[in-house]
């Protein structure tokens, strides 16, 4: 519990002190008990021992803590800031928070740190830490293995690394609902003010201790015929086991007399049940029959005269010969050596490769109509298995750095030109694959533009994040043939309308820019991406059902994908381990509490080798009539994601500042909702009340609203960067939307001495006060990677990771650790090498100096402080939070 001053209470500056020491003195009168009696609740999480101030000081006596103090309360501390009505005090909103954009002198240093005071006294480091709430869980479920049944309680939050046994219910990894007991009714959810979704990874990796189980399609007892859900542990049996209760649909059905077996106990459980997957876990998976057509592996190469001139073309050409070589030679890569590879180039025209081993040489055809529907010959030698052409295409690849230019690509080359083209290739075939583009030309602008102008005006109905329509017609041509788009841009332009994402992400491939590929450490980070993309793997033609208990449904589904005419049907292109889909759900009447809620997401799917798969998920959660149980089981990192997936597929219809001011909203009425139906304890209106499971929701939220997506304005982020940025998150897991608005803070202390690794799990506090000149300090998010380095560091420490004693010689920007032999060096090498590991593209590793111009980019990770950008400090939101909670309840 905190305090923070009172909505309807004037003081003067004078009185609030006089307050605060009697406060401290009035021990005749002791302050009504703050602990409340719902287990899994807390008032103010302050952190450690450490993170809390000292006690208050005696009446005359200046507190170190200036100015305001504070003293161990009956569940924490109790701190009184400055008054809500004096000379800062906000006037009440609904949604805004007056910004802060710090002037050019108060970002010169981060010792000073000015962007982590509060403009209202409190102090940052008595606010819930989100590090501390990670700490706990991580020590809480330690060596332990969590236990995934039905009606379980929280599972550990998406941060903590736990075996997970299934006995019944999905594992957390692939299911996680916002709430682990849903609200009994919609009057009830409403009263919540609590979204109430799941977020569901299909292919997420589970850490079972068992491997997935797999059984085929004609063993496999079948599911309802009524609704089309799966079997699962949810079915609940009857009449000895002719017949089961569908709790999707609320129907019978009569079980097949090949699949029928008698049932026992009180429960009714078959006889068979433990030998069969599908009636007794929430995870499995079902070979379907019959199998389809391997993947492929496509690649476009722009052979314009600015490809051929800027050297780009070589080099690509190289890079694939090797790709292609490497795969050949791993082990066991029979698999990859049966992979079926297509090669293709393009300028104004399009030249298809015959790469079939009965030729003698390989055949070029060339494609003069291009703007009408490519129509191609049914000619097998366009995807030959890879031992079986890789001497035609590396011949093929040493001939194409010598084409001459036809013509002047001036105007550009159209990015979807190939794209078209490759997709002819598959459909002529009748495969899925990925295509991957290297596209050096200029882009070219589209029809409609998107500048920067009205950008955030209230009035426009669409934003430059809404792909034009010619993109999202060729990305549904994509998804019903499963083919990917990955397109490699050598030539890095930001104009306004050429931005050529579109089609990538809505196909489940991405966007990789590359300046030019100067220098040898973006050639490197070419090489490393084109082999993590080339050897990713994805489910291909994959097709999603949603399913939930009879009284839900599904009334939204947010994701990157191309939406269809429901939102429990999701069709996609491909998708691999990390996408993750977030499903809100409706009451559409009262859920039964004995039977509980189940939710079910079926994945169909092609792999590589064209096996036609199935798997399933089932969830089983409870509900309850009380509204404290929604609050106890939720957790703030699933929160977290849930809104950011809704919030940025928003931004496509709806102005940035009403998002901002929703997110806002929505967590005030729930904090309110929860101090005035929830919590039983008696509390002023000075005190700040959280849940257990919400102590970090308040800093997420800031985070998101004040990301580089959500801003107003364009101050350090171009058009292109900012749709960049919204697709790659959209498509992150749980633990890396939580990474992403929180990055780690690593300390990186050399040890000589200790040639114990760097533990990634020990992070600080992501503000300005917590990085210290003399230390070394590594930022990583999933798309960043930082290393600042303070303006004090030991020259000894210099010397052991940068080879160097001198602080002026390093130079900022992208930057790769020389490989020294000292266990400081090995250390820090070996933990970027651990956090880049699952990343699915190289990472640049810039090196951010103390002082430097470019370190306004570590300040926006510093999500805790004011953003440079714009956007209040953590402090400040969650005080305006509590204000007008509280006004709320007036």
């Amino acid at each position: 519990m905190m305090d923070v001053p009172a909505a309807n209470q004037a003081q003067t500056p004078s009185a609030m002190w006089a307050g605060a020491s009697s406060c401290h003195t009035a021990s005749k009168h002791p302050r009504p008990l703050c602990t409340s009696p719902l287990t899994g609740f807390q008032h103010l999480n302050l952190g450690s021992a450490s993170d809390q101030a000292p006690p208050f000081p005696p009446p005359g006596q200046t507190s170190p803590w200036a100015p305001y103090s504070c003293h161990p309360g009956a569940c924490g501390s109790i701190l009184t800031p400055p008054c809500v009505n004096g000379p800062h005090s906000p006037p009440y909103t609904t949604g805004a928070i007056p910004e802060f954009v710090p002037d050019a002198h108060e970002r010169n240093t981060v010792e000073q740190s000015p962007n982590s005071e509060s403009r209202y006294g409190l102090d940052p480091e008595l606010l819930p830490s989100a590090v501390k709430v990670m700490a706990d869980d991580r020590a809480e479920w330690e060596g332990k293995v969590f236990v995934s049944e039905p009606f379980c309680p929280l599972p550990p939050l998406p941060t903590t690394s736990c075996m997970v046994e299934d006995r019944g219910s999905a594992s957390p990894n692939a299911i996680r609902s916002t709430t682990y007991c849903l609200p009994h009714d919609g009057p009830t959810a409403l009263l919540a003010r609590l979204p109430l979704a799941a977020l569901i990874a299909p292919l997420a990796r589970q850490n079972l201790k068992k491997p997935l189980p797999v059984c085929t399609e004609e063993v496999c007892v079948k599911g309802c015929r009524w609704c089309g859900a799966s079997m699962c542990a949810a079915m609940c049996w009857q009449d000895c086991g002719q017949r089961f209760y569908c709790p999707f649909c609320g129907k019978l059905t009569e079980v097949p007399w090949q699949h029928y077996q008698p049932t026992e106990g009180v429960d009714g459980a078959r006889l068979d049940r433990q030998q069969r997957p599908e009636l007794h876990m929430g995870s499995y998976e079902v070979l379907r029959a019959p199998q389809g057509e391997a993947a492929a592996l496509l690649l476009a190469m722009d052979v314009s005269a600015t490809a051929l001139r800027g050297g780009h073309l070589e080099f690509v050409t190289k890079q694939i010969q090797a790709l292609l070589t490497s795969l050949l030679r791993e082990e066991g890569g029979a698999s990859w050596s049966d992979v079926r590879v297509g090669l293709l180039t393009y300028d104004s025209r399009v030249q298809l490769y015959d790469l079939s081993p009965a030729l003698s040489r390989p055949h070029m055809l060339v494609l003069t109509e291009t703007e009408e529907e490519m129509q191609l010959p049914a000619r097998e030698g366009l995807l030959v298995p890879l031992k079986d052409c890789v001497d035609a295409i590396v011949s093929v690849l040493q001939l194409i750095p010598q084409f001459g230019p036809e013509g002047d690509d001036s105007a550009g080359v159209p990015v979807d030109l190939p794209v078209k083209a490759g997709l002819a290739v598959l459909q002529t075939l009748m495969c899925p694959g990925k295509l991957l583009v290297f596209h050096a030309a200029p882009l070219i602008e589209t029809g409609r533009a998107q500048t920067s102008s009205g950008f955030f005006g209230a009035s426009r109905t669409k934003s430059i994040f809404q792909p034009p329509e010619d993109a999202v017609t060729l990305a549904k041509v994509c998804v019903s043939q499963g083919c990917s788009v990955h397109l490699f841009v050598l030539s890095q332009q930001d104009v306004g309308g050429a931005w050529p994402g579109h089609v990538p992400y809505l196909t489940g491939g991405a966007l990789y820019t590359f300046n030019h590929l100067q220098g040898h450490l973006a050639r490197e980070r070419f090489s490393s991406t084109l082999r993590r993309v080339a050897q990713a793997d994805v489910a291909y033609q994959a097709e999603l059902s949603l399913f939930v208990s009879k009284g839900l449904r599904v009334s939204g589904c947010y994701g990157l994908f191309v939406p269809g005419p429901s939102p429990s049907q999701v069709a996609m292109a491909t998708l691999d381990w990390q996408t993750t889909l977030a499903v809100q759900l409706a009451h559409g009447g009262a859920l039964d509490e004995t039977r509980g809620v189940s939710i079910q997401a079926v994945l169909t799917y092609s792999t590589r080798d064209g096996e036609r798969r199935s798997r399933v998920h089932t969830l089983m959660l409870r509900c309850s009539r009380h509204l404290q149980d929604a609050f106890r089981h939720c957790q703030a990192q699933t929160l977290l994601t849930f809104y950011c997936k809704k919030m940025y597929c928003a931004v496509l219809e709806r102005p940035l500042q009403e998002l901002r001011e929703e997110l806002q909203t929505d967590l005030t009425e729930a904090l309110a909702s929860y101090r005035k139906h929830a919590c039983s304890a008696s509390v002023s209106a000075g005190q700040l009340v959280l849940p257990q499971g919400l102590r970090a929701l308040p800093v997420y939220i800031n985070s998101l609203r004040k990301s580089e997506v959500l801003l107003p304005g364009l101050r350090t982020s171009s058009v292109h960067q900012r749709l960049q940025q919204r697709c790659e998150v959209l498509r992150l897991d749980t633990s890396a939307s939580a990474t992403h608005f929180y990055p780690l803070l690593l300390p990186l202390p050399p040890s000589p001495a200790n040639r114990e690794p760097l533990n990634q799990e020990e992070a600080l506090r992501c503000s300005g006060v917590s990085l210290h000149p003399g230390g070394v300090y590594l930022v990583h998010a999933p798309h960043t990677l930082l290393l600042w380095v303070g303006a004090r560091v030991p020259a000894g420490t210099l010397a052991e990771l940068f080879n160097t004693s001198c602080f002026s010689s390093l130079h900022s920007g992208e930057t790769k650790l020389p490989v020294l032999d000292n266990p400081f060096s090995l250390n820090v090498r070996a933990l970027i090498h651990t956090l880049d590991s699952d990343a699915p593209c190289a990472r640049e590793l810039l090196l951010v100096k103390q002082g430097d111009a470019c370190e306004e980019l570590l300040q926006c990770h510093l999500v805790e402080d004011k953003s440079p950008n714009g956007g209040a400090s953590y402090a400040d939101f969650l005080y305006h939070l509590h204000v007008n909670s509280v006004r709320l309840l007036q």
